[in-house]
């Protein structure tokens, strides 16, 4: 390499070309896009709007969800009525926070969420949430 000459201002050239990085950052962004749908799994029940802000959870949850039909689901799984608390005092026996979390739709009868709510606490829930979406 030839020697810079006396009073040149020329330097060498050290910019890091970001196309390949857009490039690369577009895929992805379309990745997620189309994905992010799809991950979103569950039992379809329409959830009562209110004004609180949604909770920030470190664990996993466990999610016990009441359709308007009343049928009950423990994580994703339907569980018939005379078999809830049994299934949840198997569940809360090996561990050491025992909360709940209850998913009902708003049009549910009152019922099968206070039948929710026994099974839970006779089962040895200490702690139960009521899953709500936001108001819009």
């Amino acid at each position: 390499m030839a020697a810079p000459r006396p009073g040149s201002t020329h330097r060498p050239l050290s910019e890091i070309n970001v196309t390949p990085f857009v490039d690369v950052a577009l895929v992805l962004l379309i990745i997620f896009m189309v994905t992010a749908p799809m991950m979103q799994q569950g039992i379809d029940v329409d959830l009562p709007e209110t004004t609180t802000q949604p909770l920030r959870m470190r664990e996993e949850p466990l999610i016990l969800t009441v359709q308007k039909s009343g049928k009950y689901y423990l994580a994703r799984k339907e569980i018939p009525d005379s078999e809830l608390r049994a299934k949840l005092e198997a569940i809360f026996a090996g561990q050491d926070k025992k909360e709940i979390f209850l998913r009902a739709d708003q049009d549910v009868a009152y019922k099968w969420v206070v039948r929710a709510l026994a099974a839970a606490r006779e089962a040895g829930a200490t702690k139960l949430g009521m899953v709500t979406e936001p108001e819009s």
